[in-house]
């Protein structure tokens, strides 16, 4: 792990918080394991297994949807490190009651313990997500998401594995018992580590009205466009989750003919796969919240998804042997490595896509309603679950798919929800392309980015290089911005769609277009009265020598009518590049480099009264590095 990963995890700050976690998801999974296995063990000979196992799914996530619009409103009006003491306190009495219900095998009664932890989990959820921004700052959100997701989905595998050793072969109840109240209080010792996070609106009044407030807590969500499609995109997530874990036993037992070994296998390498995407995300994202990694891992959930299908084929032929295959017999065949490897895939790039939206939501949410943001996506991820669950009885039990089928059909509404959300939130597919142009062609080191305002209107003016210019500062500044484009750069063929749909104001000069060249002030006003990011490239067009020409007068005439802060800004290292003029018309000739070193510089900001062109030239001469 790296060694920015292992300080988080040891600093006070967030390790005490992590181990918290950590430690209750690895309790529940042993909890849910054991219970799985007593009921199947047939001691309730009056109801079928699949009925009580479906009853438990239920009884584990109603009180998501009853009491979430509560836990919401809770984590937002306490400290919610104190909430989490208290939460971890009532898992110690909870454990103790089920340790009880274990030493008798008194199914019934653990299915009313397992909405207690239903119960829990549900309060615990808004805060496990709202607490991180309180403790971490903007750079260690995406290592802080990473963190929880690779720490969850790791006490997932443990305590499922747990839990099965501990009832195989019938042991001790005890064991169980023992082991589920030890890790409760181990747990609550945890949580004693966790710093004060303080109320974010201790003012807040409960409503009472659990119905009313989960339709007012939705709203919060919905409140910023893009934060909503990043709770749907999570939702979907856990549906397609929720999908392949739930078929997987399924798969393995009547298409795979295997071993109970060779089921661990499978969901050890699915769940190992999200934790090492969370972890590759971390690194990936360059400690910023990168969008563009979302994008990246709908594909690669969609393509190993697909082959899932195809990977079947090399075994299907097989009739149904005597004897159950077991781990080494399924690897002998190459087949068998191609299920692994995509399911290995599909867990890895689901952790690219994950991480990411929770950073995104902590991020760009009102930090006064967080929580409840957060109880708003629990409410839906519980509803995708549920259809999930349908889904699969429809699918796999009405409409007869086989199980690898209804694997590709899961693939394919990939691609469908994803370029919705994409077309939806273009931020997703420009950050994407952003990421993919800082990961290949060049390396951009940033200076001084936090003059640029986290809130309120303001102007960014820059020297002009290169075609890309503003794909690069998109990906470098982390709030929308709204760039003025040379008309014939905005018209250009691919970058014309990114442009639009990053809502670029297109210009052009005021001799030969004077109607583009006066809408595009009426709109540079209007952005501005609405508080948000303005960049203006004041040359007015590319560098044709790679000195920085004379900057118009434009840039007085938008202040002079929208008085707001102008930020200078100088990029450095892009001439000569692919997309500059140097040597010749850009984009007709092949690259002649990777990798190469860009620098953006941010100043100070100039107060409006003391906007003047030829001074922000000067301000940019002096920050940028000669070619």
């Amino acid at each position: 792990m790296k060694k920015g990963l292992l300080s988080l995890v040891a600093s006070r700050r967030f390790g005490p918080f992590f181990f918290t976690q950590f430690l209750g998801a690895f309790n529940d999974n042993v909890f849910r394991q054991a219970l799985i296995l007593l009921i199947a063990s047939g001691v309730v000979s009056t109801v079928s297994v699949n009925t009580l196992n479906n009853m438990a799914l239920a009884l584990f996530i109603v009180p998501f949807f009853l009491f979430s619009a509560l836990a919401g409103q809770v984590a937002d009006k306490y400290d919610k490190a104190s909430l989490v003491r208290k939460i971890k306190f009532a898992e110690i009495c909870i454990m103790a009651v089920a340790a009880v219900g274990f030493y008798f095998d008194a199914v019934y009664f653990l299915l009313g313990v397992l909405f207690c932890m239903g119960l829990q989990s549900t309060f615990f959820g808004p805060i496990k997500y709202s607490i991180i921004p309180q403790h971490l700052d903007d750079r260690e959100l995406v290592s802080g998401n990473a963190l929880v997701e690779m720490g969850t989905f790791l006490a997932i595998l443990l305590g499922s594995i747990s839990g099965v050793l501990l009832k195989m072969d019938g042991a001790g109840d005890g064991v169980v018992a023992t082991a589920v109240v030890s890790l409760a209080v181990l747990g609550y010792l945890a949580a004693r580590g966790i710093p004060s996070a303080p109320a974010a609106d201790s003012g807040l009044k409960l409503n009472w009205n659990l119905f009313k407030e989960t339709w007012h807590i939705v709203g919060y969500a919905r409140e910023v466009k893009s934060v909503w499609m990043c709770v749907l995109g999570i939702s979907w997530f856990w549906f397609l989750g929720a999908a392949y874990t739930t078929q997987l036993k399924v798969y393995v037992d009547d298409y795979l003919f295997g071993t109970e070994g060779l089921y661990a296998l499978l969901l050890g390498t699915f769940s190992i796969g999200i934790g090492l995407g969370s972890f590759l995300c971390e690194k990936l994202s360059g400690k910023q919240v990168e969008l563009g990694l979302v994008p990246l891992g709908s594909i690669g959930l969609s393509l190993f998804g697909i082959d899932l299908f195809f990977s079947y084929a090399g075994l299907a032929g097989q009739a149904r042997a005597v004897e159950l295959v077991g781990i080494s017999g399924f690897l002998q065949q190459p087949a068998g490595y191609r299920v692994l490897l995509d399911l290995l895939g599909i867990g890895v790039f689901g952790g690219f896509y994950i991480v990411p939206l929770f950073a995104f939501i902590q991020h760009r949410s009102n930090p006064h309603h967080l929580a409840r943001i957060i109880a708003a996506n629990n409410i839906l991820n519980a509803l995708l679950m549920v259809l999930s669950a349908a889904a699969g009885i429809v699918f796999v039990g009405l409409l007869e798919f086989s199980v690898p089928e209804f694997f590709l059909a899961l693939a394919i509404a990939n691609v469908v929800v994803a370029s919705y959300i994409y077309t939806v939130v273009p931020e997703f597919l420009i950050r994407l392309l952003v990421w993919m142009l800082t990961h290949t062609m060049y390396r951009v080191k940033h200076e001084g980015m936090d003059n640029i305002p986290d809130e309120g209107p303001c102007v960014l003016v820059c020297n002009h290089v290169s075609y890309v210019d503003a794909l690069l500062l998109a990906g470098a500044i982390r709030r929308p911005v709204r760039f003025v484009m040379f008309k014939p750069i905005y018209d250009m063929p691919l970058l014309n769609y990114i442009f639009r749909t990053g809502k670029t104001i297109p210009i052009d000069s005021k001799t030969r277009n004077p109607e583009i060249y006066e809408r595009a002030f009426v709109r540079i006003r209007e952005e501005l009265d609405a508080g948000e990011v303005v960049c203006i490239f004041p040359e007015g067009k590319l560098t044709q020598d790679g000195e920085v020409d004379e900057f118009k007068a434009g840039i007085e005439k938008i202040i002079a009518t929208t008085p707001v802060p102008v930020i200078p800004m100088a990029l450095s290292g892009l001439w000569g590049s692919f997309f500059s003029h140097k040597d010749g018309p850009a984009l007709t000739r092949a690259p002649k480099r990777f990798w190469s070193r860009i620098k953006l510089s941010v100043g100070q900001a100039v107060a409006p009264e003391a906007v003047v062109a030829e001074d922000l030239r000067n301000r940019v001469l002096a920050m940028r590095e000669r070619p």
